[in-house]
Parts: C-alpha cells; sequence; structure tokens
C-alpha cells in the first residue's frame, strides 16, 4: 500500500496514509482494527461475520470494525484494508498535531 507508514499510538501499533490511520493492531495480538464507511462494515460483517464485529460505541456506529485475527481470510482483510487506506489516500494529509509542551507552552509576550 503506496504511502502507508507504520506507527504507533496509545501503546499499540497502527497503519497510517496522508497522517490518518486506516488500521490498528491491539497490544493484545488477538484483535485488529480497520477504518470502514458503516456501509463497508455492514458488507464485511454479513460476509465474515466470525471475522469482523463492529467496534464499541460510537466508533463502531461510525464504520469502525474490528476483526478476530486468529479466524482471518487474508483475502478479506487485504480487500477491507485496501478499501480504508484507500479512502484516507483520498483526502487531504492530515494537519500535524501539537505537541503537549507545545500546547502547554505561554505565547510570548510582544
Amino acid at each position: 500500500m503506496q504511502g502507508a507508514v507504520e506507527g504507533a499510538h496509545m501503546k499499540h501499533p497502527d497503519f497510517r496514509a496522508n497522517g490518518r490511520i486506516f488500521a490498528t493492531l491491539h497490544a493484545d495480538d488477538e484483535w485488529g482494527t480497520v477504518m470502514l464507511t458503516p456501509d463497508e462494515q455492514k458488507e464485511f460483517l454479513a460476509l465474515e461475520p466470525r471475522m469482523f464485529e463492529p467496534s464499541s460505541g460510537a466508533w463502531g456506529r461510525q464504520g469502525c470494525t474490528d476483526v478476530r485475527l486468529d479466524a482471518t481470510d487474508a483475502r478479506t482483510l487485504r480487500q477491507a484494508m485496501t478499501l480504508a487506506w484507500e479512502r484516507m489516500m483520498a483526502k487531504p494529509p492530515a494537519k500535524p498535531r501539537k505537541s503537549r509542551a507545545d500546547l502547554l507552552r505561554l505565547p510570548e509576550r510582544v
């Protein structure tokens, strides 16, 4: 996936395109998450109900989909990840976030 990079947040790996997360691996190495649209999520849940389930809460309602890694079919997972990657590549690059130090820094007086 051209332009995809591995990063990390909240102590687990993530995969980004244009600075936006499109997939993650959970710290337990049993689950991952792929950022789908709600319609894409419905299709994958119908196709492979043992493999996919909505993430909890609002994230899941927005299309974030958990993947049971021991039940994965490489072809189906590749399709889901490709959809998520393509959507992130189509968006403009994410603006860099300010660090905690930058947020706490007081403005200079003139």
